[in-house]
């Protein structure tokens, strides 16, 4: 027992690391398989990298408390550098890069959906500003030196280093109190408080446990139950903190419990924007006719369907699917911000930003007009982009789709729909004599119905 204390390797060092391996294998898993699962494309910026580098911030959280706290048994004494995992891999590569990752996303809700705008910080930029704070006081510590052979140091230390991470967690909850007031669609502000209350608690214990550690490292049983309650409390800290909800709304939605069709298939469908995405049977059957303007044509969902078609046909979808998405938003009333900005932020997301999976081809000067918008719930904000890709549809798509089988398929179906509805209509009105208004012989129409084989159709046969 005082040998493992001291070295590591104490069975109770095995199941804390087994457990702490189990909540890392099921946060891997939470971030990648509905990539895997569905086939989903991968997003860019910061949609992409913020879970990304949560993932790799609660490794190295938990890969240095496992290094530096004495769990495992090492021969060779230079893995267990102090000052790399004790100080820089927990530090700002650990602890401090996890909360600030999670600080930007909320840092990033509260301008998007209570200023009504973009973040005018860019996260590549923003992130590395509030770790700051953290690489100072690890550059600190390193050139002070105040840690011992076991990577303990003594209380005038520790407290300074706790606050620090006590602040952090703090700022988080400003933060989250900030946006409380918003109805968010897809769990972003209960993923926020249950990542807080969680990791509160789990704080609390852990700074209870790192003290301990830290300063009575002369009672061998605590140092054992000291480190074992760290690394526990640790890694329910990195699987409650990780959260897709705020950067990828739709992805959050995902259930991975079993290969089931995607809920939504689209943010106009997620929003409940009505009839987002369905082609109702009700629609009106209308003559698609070449002479009409673009504009017009492009009200027609069927036309709309068929035209968008073609256009991925001829790799250039992504100007009808821009189109479509703002068709959409247009359908969501003025007094609903909140889903008018998560329309809002996806069309920018997907198609707007420069290196956008869908990216539209719109001049600089009013791409950076929506970019810079005061009010992302703005009716009129995408009135110049849209404008600017009518006109390019209309140079080049628009000719040759009059061309195409697309045109002529549409064209087809919907005359076909039209004749066959005629023909439901009038399989659907009832000429029997019984219901009819005109009885007898007041009924010019009349005639007197006999079972088929009866005598007097032989009667009549036999007649002629």
């Amino acid at each position: 027992m005082a040998r493992c204390a001291v070295d590591g390797g104490c069975p109770s060092d095995y199941i804390a690391i087994a457990f702490a391996a189990l909540c890392m294998t099921l946060l891997i898993f939470r971030s990648i398989l509905p990539y895997v699962i569905y086939k989903l494309p991968l997003p860019k910026g910061s949609r992409f990298w913020i879970p990304v580098i949560q993932v790799f911030a609660s490794l190295n959280l938990l890969l240095s408390i496992v290094i530096s706290v004495s769990f495992l048994k090492f021969k060779r004494q230079r893995w267990r550098s102090c000052y790399i995992w004790a100080v820089w891999v927990e530090g700002p590569l650990g602890f401090g890069l996890l909360l600030s990752s999670r600080i930007t996303q909320t840092f990033q809700l509260y301008y998007i959906f209570v200023r009504r705008r973009l973040p005018p910080i860019k996260t590549y930029i923003f992130l590395p500003l509030i770790l700051v704070p953290w690489i100072s006081g690890a550059t600190f510590i390193s050139v002070k030196k105040p840690l011992n052979y076991r990577c303990h140091m003594g209380p005038q230390w520790t407290i300074p280093i706790m606050s620090l991470h006590i602040l952090y967690v703090g700022t988080l909850i400003v933060l989250t109190w900030a946006v409380r007031h918003i109805e968010f669609r897809f769990d972003e502000l209960r993923d926020l408080w249950k990542g807080i209350i969680v990791s509160a608690s789990s704080i609390g214990l852990w700074v209870s446990a790192y003290i301990t550690n830290e300063i009575h490292e002369e009672i061998l049983g605590l140092q054992v139950a000291s480190r074992f309650l760290l690394l526990v409390t640790a890694s329910i800290l990195v699987l409650t903190f990780f959260s897709i909800s705020s950067s990828q709304p739709l992805l959050s939605q995902i259930s991975l419990r079993k290969r089931e069709a995607l809920e939504y298939d689209s943010m106009g469908h997620a929003l409940g924007i009505p009839d987002s995405g369905l082609l109702l049977r009700t629609e009106p059957e209308t003559a698609i006719d070449p002479n009409e303007p673009l504009e017009k044509l492009l009200l027609n969902k069927r036309f709309r369907r068929s035209f968008m078609a073609f256009a991925d046909s001829c790799l250039a979808g992504e100007n009808v699917h821009f189109y479509d998405e703002v068709h959409e938003l247009g359908k969501l009333p003025l007094d609903d911000p909140v889903r008018r900005i998560y329309m809002a932020r996806h069309i920018i997301d997907n198609y707007i930003t420069p290196g956008a999976t869908m990216e539209v081809n719109i001049s600089h000067r009013c791409r950076q007009e929506i970019l810079t918008t005061f009010d992302l719930a703005d009716p009129n904000l995408f009135n110049n982009a849209l404008n600017e890709l009518i006109q390019l549809i209309k140079m080049n798509l628009a000719k040759d789709f009059w061309s195409s089988m697309f045109f002529l398929k549409l064209k087809e179906e919907t005359s076909m729909r039209s004749n066959g509805r005629d023909l439901e209509q009038m399989a659907s009105w009832n000429l029997s004599p019984r219901l009819s208004s005109v009885q007898g012989a007041d009924d010019p129409f009349h005639q007197e119905q006999f079972p088929k084989g009866s005598g007097h159709d032989s009667t009549h046969d036999s007649d002629h």
